[in-house]
């Protein structure tokens, strides 16, 4: 996992598969707010005028001079969940964002939030 110090500065990076095929560029980052790590990436994809969002997992992502590279296929990124791209993720959407992964999801103690924008 990297350490997300200069994560504002991750903002516009191209994000790739592991095979090096741009998937779209990086708009923001989602924490785990049970562990307060990075959690998932929302990539810009589409379209000038049909564009959205879609979240991929960060979990052994790597980051270049010019890339974030995430370890999921690229058809799988863009079939996942999405936002407008001036849209909120609602909380009872965060489980279908995890599922698509195939991850584990269960929202905290009192029904908090698992997911938290920065």
């Amino acid at each position: 996992m990297f350490e997300a110090e200069n994560i504002r500065d991750w903002r516009g990076l191209d994000v790739v598969d592991y095979d090096g095929r741009k998937i779209g560029t990086l708009e923001s980052i989602y924490f785990d707010t049970l562990t307060d790590r990075p959690a998932f990436a929302t990539v810009t994809i589409g379209l000038p005028t049909r564009r959205r969002l879609v979240f991929v997992p960060v979990d052994k992502a790597t980051v270049g001079p010019s890339y974030l590279k995430v370890t999921y296929d690229k058809s799988l990124v863009k079939d996942a969940p999405g936002i407008d791209p001036d849209g909120e993720l609602a909380a009872e959407d965060e489980g279908a964002v995890f599922a698509h992964y195939h991850l584990p999801y269960e929202q905290g103690s009192r029904g908090e939030r698992r997911l938290g924008r920065r």
